[in-house]
């Protein structure tokens, strides 16, 4: 990387033919070296392609870094049990979105890591369950898949390998809890989507009560470039405990927002670089690593490395690597009123914890953020957190937690604030993409004036 050419710290492999006139499509992804992977792996054996992946050290890029290798290996083998394969697409935590953009792009990577797995743990059915609202998404899969079956990649005797295949699209009603594997199982068999009880995990007793490997989109689509080019490349991008590439997105108070594809490690003062830093004028307030539910960084993070070891050692997690970039104008406590809000409305209620926990924090913090709080909000908003964290039953409830904690943690004088003010110190607008754009233009009015000092706008 030079002060030139900062870009050449990307690393774009899955959106490498983004640019290219209609990426999505079959002809495309093989100019791209498309199937290649999967040639190579129907040459080996099942035990030796679960081998190449977990010796290339690829961990799963949905949030929580699991090797993907070894959760293939969990699957037990001569069990006289179906194998099923399904690919978690419901991306809807706020903040995140790489994988519904990769899918939109280049579906084929998914179709083809999928049909590499599905060979690797003697799966014959393959599932993805994606979310129901992006309906061109769901389209361009459809057509997609239809490709791959038209080619001979998916059917029966893929390639002439004696393997078959088939894949199932399916669209979820909308659920940020059908997120949760065990979740998503339950709404894939037609069941209301609700965690699960666990142990049994689902590699025993998952899809049908048949052992089953869940991963997430980007996972499985980074599988086929491993076996083409193998692992030496893979391991010599990211670290040594972390290695391979994967999406970063950025968005917020950002001057490019978008999907930048690096290795793991990079840090956001790189990306930052690369995308024209904080908007201009402006100076980095507070920032999420993985999404709304990992504990927010500040400015000192800035040179924090941007994986699952550097991130976690800094006291929050990569998660999804979904970097919301917030500046001065924003309110933290507005801010996380909002994702709580979220986090209220999308839990599925089956455990007290998160049900009950979840909607007095929203109480709270509205309260808070009116300017109407009163001593010992403070200690009562950490002791509901604190009281869900942990003991919920799935990570819907740490993941509403986190930011209380946080934002406490780095920003109490600023809670502090509105109890001591009886007001929320910032105007709303100023933190809006518009708000620089309106400055000298007629009937603009300085953000920092009250409502009373504004008047009517000429």
């Amino acid at each position: 990387m030079t002060a030139e050419h900062p870009e050449k710290l990307l690393s774009p492999v899955l959106s490498d033919s983004w640019d290219d006139d209609r990426p999505w499509t079959l002809d495309t992804y093989r100019r791209h070296d498309g199937y290649k992977g999967l040639h190579e792996a129907l040459r080996m054996d099942s035990d030796a392609v679960i081998a190449l992946v977990k010796d290339a050290g690829l961990r799963g890029r949905g949030g929580a870094g699991f090797p993907t290798g070894m959760k293939w290996q969990f699957i037990p083998q001569g069990d006289g049990k179906p194998h099923y394969l399904v690919v978690n697409a419901d991306e809807s935590e706020p903040g995140t979105c790489k994988d519904i953009p990769l899918l939109f792009a280049n579906p084929h990577s998914l179709i083809e890591g999928m049909i590499i797995a599905s060979y690797a743990i003697r799966c014959s059915h393959a599932f993805i369950y994606l979310r129901g609202e992006t309906v061109p998404v769901l389209r361009r899969l459809h057509a997609a898949v239809a490709e791959a079956y038209a080619a001979g990649y998916l059917g029966k005797d893929v390639l002439g390998s004696g393997f078959d295949l088939d894949i199932t699209v399916h669209a979820g009603a909308g659920a940020y809890i059908c997120g949760e594997e065990t979740a998503l199982l339950d709404s894939l068999e037609g069941r209301r989507g609700q965690p699960r009880l666990r142990p049994p995990f689902p590699a025993i007793a998952g899809l049908y009560a048949c052992p089953t490997v869940v991963n997430n989109v980007e996972s499985i689509a980074s599988v086929p470039s491993i076996l083409h080019r193998g692992k030496e490349w893979f391991r010599s991008m990211g670290s040594e405990k972390s290695p391979g590439f994967t999406l970063y997105s950025l968005s917020g108070h950002v001057t490019n927002p978008g999907q930048y594809e690096a290795p793991l490690g990079i840090t956001l003062r790189q990306l930052l670089e690369i995308t024209g830093g904080v908007r201009e004028g402006h100076r980095l307030k507070f920032w999420t690593p993985g999404g709304s539910s990992t504990p927010m960084f500040t400015e000192e993070h800035l040179d924090v490395a941007l994986d699952y070891e550097g991130v976690g050692a800094a006291g929050s997690m990569l998660g999804t690597k979904a970097l919301q970039i917030f500046d001065e104008t924003t309110c933290v406590v507005r801010a996380v009123t909002r994702w709580t809000e979220f986090y209220a409305h999308e839990s599925c209620g089956k455990c007290t914890p998160c049900r009950e926990g979840t909607y007095w924090l929203v109480q709270l913090l509205r309260r808070i953020e009116a300017g109407k709080g009163v001593e010992g909000d403070l200690e009562k908003l950490n002791d509901i957190a604190d009281n869900i964290n942990g003991k919920s039953f799935c990570a819907l409830g740490d993941g509403a937690a986190s930011p209380i904690f946080s934002s406490l943690q780095f920003f109490r004088e600023e809670y502090e604030q509105h109890l001591r003010e009886g007001r929320c110190p910032f105007d709303p607008a100023a933190s809006t993409v518009w708000a620089d754009d309106a400055r000298g233009r007629r009937g603009y009015v300085p953000t920092h004036q009250s409502a009373q000092e504004k008047g009517v706008l000429a």
